[in-house]
């Protein structure tokens, strides 16, 4: 399977900010922006593999690091920067534009977890990446750490299941 270069998984999504996305702080709601993060995160994994089906697996931690306002356009850069055997993390990078003044920030960043599906909805291969930019090869080279911390939580999170219980509670 012959690799792919991150640049071609780059997928970039911007919308404006409407009224029923903001909060009562008058902010972009968290949960708007992590539905835009995965769809834009499910078009990356999916160019990347070129299969009918990618799902999500995992988010790691959405940082929240500058607000976004209604006066704002959300921007959503998303690629593939690291694989597994059928896994793809995708990082994706929020930038906040204000409409008037033209002011750029980076407002959140996120990494996420999906695999590919084939027939029957059994995980498949995918292809490796090969960075380019000095962006591109800093979120590669770490992506193998990030890797290893994602196996530790699924380990983590087997075990706390085992102790979880499907009991209704008394009220």
């Amino acid at each position: 399977m012959e690799p792919k270069k991150i640049k071609d998984t780059r997928v970039v999504q911007t919308d404006q900010v409407l009224i029923n996305d903001l909060n009562n702080y008058h902010t972009l709601f968290g949960g708007v922006l992590m539905k835009k993060l995965d769809a834009c995160a499910t078009l990356s994994a999916r160019r990347h593999a070129r299969v009918p089906e990618c799902v999500t697996a995992s988010t790691d931690a959405v940082n929240f690091l500058e607000p976004i306002r209604q006066s704002d356009s959300v921007c959503i850069e998303s690629c593939v920067t690291y694989t597994g055997k059928s896994s793809m993390e995708i990082f994706c990078k929020v930038i906040a534009e204000d409409m008037v003044t033209a002011d750029r920030r980076i407002a959140a960043t996120a990494f996420l977890t999906f695999v590919a599906l084939g027939d029957e909805k059994r995980l498949i291969e995918v292809p490796k990446v090969i960075p380019e930019t000095d962006e591109e090869r800093f979120l590669f080279q770490t992506g193998e750490k990030r890797a290893k911390m994602r196996k530790e939580k699924r380990e983590q999170n087997k075990q706390l299941l085992s102790r979880l219980t499907l009991e209704k509670p008394i009220l």
